[in-house]
């Protein structure tokens, strides 16, 4: 099957080159200002296997590498999704919609009926696929053939995926992590101490785990890769623009504006549908808050302190 990424991002990119290994590999972005070299991956040259393009229709690949970030996914779906019908799609994108409330494989399905649709999601950063270090993923697909087919067509000596059925889990696992990397670098950032992101951590699982079960999802899957492996990783490396976010927003400083912070749309997100579905999520209605500027650190450590004690 021929391979296409949708999304010269970081992790479209990084994704292209991994899988040029394999064969000829279509990258297409809106505007691709750079040639040789992506300015978001420094360092990583682009193999002659990756053909990088502004025009869509070049895109012809059976499989779709769908990178492009969940709050523009629902506008890029609204102008191209008759484009995309009938093909294998596979969201890389981590977040929950603000708009819907969906998911990225929600958001395809829903606009590419005729179209298989995957989960791409797992501990990575783009800088490490890019440079072929050894990286685990989560390859989710309802469908349980396709998804053995793409896990072959996907994986690479270095990018090892494994396989699950459970799509609602490994999209939950990824959005969810990322709100809770945001407290943790919060806490670093105000110089609350490792003790106190470690609480936050196992809390925070312990929320990610809680809603994910409300949504039909498995546990073991949370426990994975997709959940925990992820988080362990987001939420401990600076390499993380979550992390990095929350610790900008714990040293009350400014954080740059075009950097992508999927994790601050998704707690606001989250935090309404769990609103709706009466599940007690603390930690992700508090980085809402900080978030959205309603509330500081100091502020929100108070408040979590200030919770009833209660068993574990």
């Amino acid at each position: 099957m021929s391979v296409a990424v949708l999304g010269a991002g970081a992790f479209g990119t990084a994704l292209a080159v991994a899988l040029a290994a394999k064969g000829p590999v279509v990258l297409w972005g809106r505007r691709i200002g750079w040639t040789g070299e992506n300015p978001l991956l420094p360092g990583v040259t682009l193999p002659t296997a990756v053909t990088v393009t502004e025009r869509l229709a070049e895109a012809r690949a059976e499989v779709l590498l769908i990178a492009i970030p969940a709050q523009a996914l629902g506008g890029f779906l609204e102008t191209h999704a008759g484009a995309l019908e009938g093909r294998a799609l596979v969201a890389c994108a981590k977040g929950i919609d603000l708009a819907t409330g969906r998911s990225p494989a929600g958001m395809l399905a829903a606009a590419c009926p005729a179209a298989t649709v995957a989960v791409l999601t797992g501990p990575s950063f783009a800088a490490d696929i890019a440079r072929g270090l050894p990286t685990a993923l989560t390859l989710a697909c309802a469908d349980a053939e396709a998804g053995h087919a793409l896990q072959h067509q996907l994986s690479t000596p270095a990018l090892r995926l494994y396989r699950t059925t459970d799509v609602v889990g490994a999209e939950l696992g990824g959005a969810l992590k990322n709100v809770i990397a945001i407290a943790a670098g919060a806490a670093i950032g105000a110089g609350l101490g490792d003790s106190a992101r470690a609480a936050i951590v196992t809390r925070g699982f312990a929320e990610m785990a809680r809603f994910a079960a409300a949504q039909g999802a498995e546990p073991e899957t949370l426990a994975g890769l997709s959940g925990l492996g992820d988080l362990i990783l987001t939420a401990t490396s600076a390499q993380s623009r979550n992390f990095r976010y929350g610790q900008a927003l714990g040293q009350g400083a400014a954080f740059g504006a075009a950097v992508t912070v999927e994790g601050a749309a998704t707690a606001r997100a989250v935090t309404r549908l769990a609103a709706a579905q009466g599940i007690e999520m603390p930690i992700s209605a508090l980085v809402a808050g900080l978030a959205g500027g309603r509330i500081d650190v100091k502020q929100a450590m108070e408040l979590l302190l200030a919770r009833p004690l209660k068993e574990e």
